[in-house]
């Protein structure tokens, strides 16, 4: 396929030279040292998506799937893409070579959603580290969206798409604008799109039922069970069930009859979560950008890039449930109207009074509950990102300058509504103004103990930049050729949390604020040296400096042999580094009480070796903390076996060490002691008198110990560097263009990725388990004839195996039951099991997921193009998995599937 120049103003055909992304350096050879795939503008739309997002979430390259906005998270609004199933933060996106903007909802990685479809021109995806080149994060692999900057003329388009099933409507818009001269060129635009929100109920492979939990009441001092609550109260008719809300099967609440293997009846009351959630949500961005230059003399170009994108999106997530509640759950306190052993002459509310209830009317009990009648809890997010760039470019004698400065701001807000106050739900219930057994009578809301969270987002880079590309010295493959460069950049990232969030007393969400800021220092060079004319060397390496942990260096050396002229062999070494991001730097310290079964705090808080109880536990920002570093090599070839077939295959190997992690007080207290040897640096025994003044973030992670027993006061967890991933696997790609004569031409991409391990640490392999596919491919196929243009695209996912088949552990310390999670499903329990479906219906691996995509085209004589299509034609759903229901509480994976559905489209494009 034929690349064309990465930086603005670079014409390949005025220069004779191309640069590539991953490479400073102009040349003259389309197939460089390194694997980079390019994906034009008719590529882009023959696929029949209307955002970046949908498109490169679509690519081979992004493994395991990625981040996808949806409700009930922080990271509404945000959408992202992960090569190599290495993690979105260790994915570089560009935008015309320079580092697109950070996703303020998510601290870090990029986010799709904040650049426009209609604003890009190709992709260029260069499936190798490339730290050497731009720095930190570019570990997995690196895309560099160019965007459009040639055009003359006037272009108008709208389009709407709508899914089979209810929900995802989708609607896109764009106008763009273009000039050109002898001397410069102006392209300005503006474009929207649209995605509704797809709720659950409206989907057949999002689970419909009862799936989480409702109201139930607990003794606080019997033993636990397999699900890691209390032991739960059982009376022989209603079972767990609160009588009188979830017994009569009111808005939203269930009740699941059952009973164990001793006959006794354990029903449980549970909430119809899918009814009202809507997993995925909505999406809207709103764009105008502009770009050119103009070229002031023979030597000197002045070049310009501005652009605002503001992405909106809405999300609905089912009423709060009390777990996790402040102090743990809701206390119904002997004597207390809701108190299910107090008798209705003495105030008592339960319904159901009766002999078994009120055996325990002298002890306090605890309600796990859903707040149904409070309402939705609904979130809102808005985000704008503004890009303001402007440089020269020019000769000085024979060496060519590139300098200029760019400013990038996302600024956003994110709303929740009705979420509980801890602290103030509890009165209500004690004082039984909140009846739990009838909760929808009168007007909850009116009680005064519901919220609307808030967080206020920001993230800004200031940077200037400089580059000097010349030649060195003559060799027997052309002139060795060199750059130069340094950058300086500014970053401020915030996320503001509410008071009431950040004291942890809004039940239903968790959040801790973080703000801060740090200036780097970069400086770089690249060198080719074109031994002979058919052998070549690139070396390369960058200086980074950060102001808030350290600095690193990355260097990289890159080998390209053409033995035929058909034929050529490629091969690269490298190190990167993954610096540790601001919303983990700069995070508040946040308090908690973990738990902990550690024996010398057990004998100090509970005078016996063996319990459960809490300690003192603060979260804070690790003043220790480092960079990621990394090892990486591939080898290629590419084969132009004819004029009308082209093929690349290439290997990689990636090994990431120091690996940025949280570790909790378990993990820090085995390190210490000694229990554990895969430990980080850094951990230590805190001073005696640290807990009187914390948090003390300054003395780092660790424990401080009572000198006398040598229990646990005070654990200050956070992240830090430990562990390792390693990752293989090779790239295919074919690609064929065949002249059909009478019948047109027939153009062929095929595109496979194939992950052969994935393993972190001294472990097996993962690929292959649930949700980490083996195989990812596309096959483009587009039929030309005349005014008319067909495509078809397959998508492929491997199979893999199904989240049911994963290991089961129950709580040892009580007898339960432990291993793999069909015997679970199998095996006869004495608290009669989870309640799950049984194991004749829960395949060992879920299928391969195969989807469709058909396109036609009329390029009408009126200058125009009607396209009609349909995404995912024959409507292939994910499949439901039962085992990730309960692992992860949803039933399909959609990170990693097309949860759309079919989805028939329409485009309209008008040239003037």
């Amino acid at each position: 396929m034929p690349l064309m120049a990465q930086e603005e103003g670079d014409d390949a055909t005025r220069l004779d030279t191309i640069t590539v992304t991953g490479s400073r350096i102009k040349r003259a050879d389309v197939e460089g040292a390194l694997p980079v795939v390019v994906i034009d503008r008719a590529q882009i739309e023959a696929s029949g998506t209307i955002t970046v997002a949908d498109f490169l979430r679509d690519t081979t390259f992004n493994s395991f799937g990625a981040y996808m906005s949806s409700s009930g998270s922080s990271g509404l609004g945000a959408t992202q893409v992960s090569m190599r199933g290495l993690g979105a933060q260790r994915t570089l996106i560009l935008i015309d070579g320079r580092r697109a903007p950070v996703a303020p909802q998510l601290g870090q990685g990029q986010d799709l959603n904040s650049i426009p479809l209609a604003a890009v021109e190709r992709f260029e995806i260069l499936s190798d580290g490339a730290s050497a080149i731009y720095g930190s994060d570019a570990l997995g692999g690196v895309i560099n969206i160019i965007t459009r900057k040639d055009y003359d003329g006037v272009q108008l388009s709208y389009g709407m798409g709508r899914p089979s099933n209810d929900g995802g409507d989708t609607e896109e818009g764009s106008v763009i604008i273009g000039s050109s001269s002898d001397r410069g060129r102006v392209l300005a635009g503006a474009s929207y799109s649209e995605r509704d929100i797809i709720f659950n109920r409206d989907r057949d492979y999002w689970y419909w039922g009862p799936n989480s939990t409702g109201s139930t009441f607990s003794n606080n001092f019997a033993t636990r069970i397999s699900t890691g609550l209390a032991a739960r109260l059982r009376h022989p008719e209603f079972g767990t069930a609160v009588p009188g809300l979830c017994t009569n099967n009111q808005s939203g609440f269930w009740f699941a009859p059952a009973s164990n293997a001793a006959g006794e009846n354990i029903g449980n009351c549970q909430f119809d979560h899918a009814s009202v959630s809507a997993t995925i949500s909505s999406n809207k961005q709103n764009a105008i950008f502009a770009r050119g230059d103009y070229e002031i003399n023979e030597d000197w170009t002045f070049y310009f890039d501005t652009s605002t994108n503001k992405s909106t999106a809405f999300g609905r997530y089912a009423p709060v449930p009390s777990s996790p509640f402040p102090g743990g759950a809701i206390r119904l306190v002997a004597g207390s109207p809701n108190h299910p052993g107090t008798a209705p002459e003495d105030g008592g509310l339960n319904p159901n009074y009766d002999s078994y209830y009120a055996q325990f009317a002298g002890q306090d009990l605890f309600l796990f509950h859903r707040f149904a009648a409070l309402g939705n809890r609904d979130s809102y997010s808005e985000v704008t990102t503004s890009n303001y760039a402007g440089g020269l470019r020019g000769m000085v004698g024979n060496v060519e300058l590139d300098f200029g400065a760019r400013y990038n701001e996302s600024r956003g807000w994110d709303k929740g509504e009705n979420y509980v106050v801890g602290g103030l739900a509890q009165a209500p219930i004690t004082s039984g103004e909140y009846n739990i057994y009838d909760p929808f009578a009168g007007d909850p809301n009116g009680l005064g103990f519901t919220t609307t969270i808030l967080r206020d987002l920001k993230f800004n880079t200031k940077e200037v930049y400089g580059s000097a590309a010349f030649d060195l010295f003559s060799m027997g493959g052309g002139s060795a050729a060199m750059v130069v460069g340094a950058e300086y950049r500014e970053e401020f990232y915030q996320d503001n949390y509410d008071p009431l969030s950040e004291s942890g007393q809004v039940v239903g969400s968790a959040g801790n604020s973080a703000a801060g800021d740090r200036d780097v220092k970069a400086a770089y060079f690249e060198v080719l040296f074109p031994i002979t004319s058919t052998f070549e060397v690139d070396i390369a390496g960058r200086y980074d400096e950060y102001s808030d942990y350290g600095s690193d260096f990355a260097p990289k050396v890159s080998l390209r042999w053409q033995p035929l002229e058909s034929l050529t062999l490629r091969g690269s070494y490298g190190e990167g580094f993954r610096a540790p991001t601001l919303d983990i730097l700069t995070a508040k310290p946040s308090f908690s009480a973990d738990a902990s079964t550690d024996r010398d705090t057990c004998m100090m808080l509970a005078g016996t070796p063996n319990c459960e109880t809490q300690i003192s536990t603060w979260r804070i920002s690790n003043p220790n903390l480092t960079s990621e570093q990394s090892e990486q090599f591939s080898v290629g070839v590419v084969w132009d076996a004819t004029d009308w077939l082209n093929m690349s295959l290439d290997y990689y190997n990636i090994k990431i060490t120091d690996q940025i992690a949280f570790i909790g007080s378990n993990t820090i207290t085995q390190c210490l002691r000694g229990s554990r040897t895969d430990c980080p640096t850094g951990l230590s025994y805190l001073p005696t008198g640290t807990s009187a003044t914390a948090p003390n973030p300054g003395v780092g992670l660790g424990l401080e110990l009572d000198p006398i027993s040598g229990g646990i006061v005070l654990a200050q967890t956070g992240y830090t560097n430990l562990g390792s991933v390693e990752t293989e696997g090779f790239d295919f790609t074919a690609r064929t263009n065949f002249d059909l004569g009478n019948f047109g031409s027939l153009r062929n991409q095929l595109m496979v990725s194939y992950v052969s391990d994935q393993h972190t640490n001294d472990n097996p392999s993962y690929v292959g388990q649930p949700g980490v596919p083996r195989i990812r491919a596309g096959l483009q196929n587009i039929w030309s004839i005349s005014d008319f243009e067909v495509s078809w695209n397959i998508n492929y996912i491997h199979h893999t195996h199904s989240w049911s088949y994963r290991d089961w552990v129950g709580l040892s310390s009580n007898g339960d039951f432990q291993g793999s999670y069909e015997q679970y499903l199998t095996t006869p329990q004495a608290d009669g099991g989870m309640g799950l479906p049984s194991a004749d219906i829960v395949g060992k691996t879920m299928p391969s997921f195969v989807s469709h995509d058909f396109q036609f085209n009329y390029n009408a004589p009126w200058n125009a193009t009607v396209t009609l299509g349909v995404r995912n034609a024959f409507d292939r759903n994910p499949s439901m998995d039962w085992g990730y229901f309960y692992y992860q509480a949803d039933s399909v994976e959609t990170d990693l599937y097309d949860v759309w559905g079919r989805v028939p489209y329409f485009r309209y494009t008008q040239r003037f």
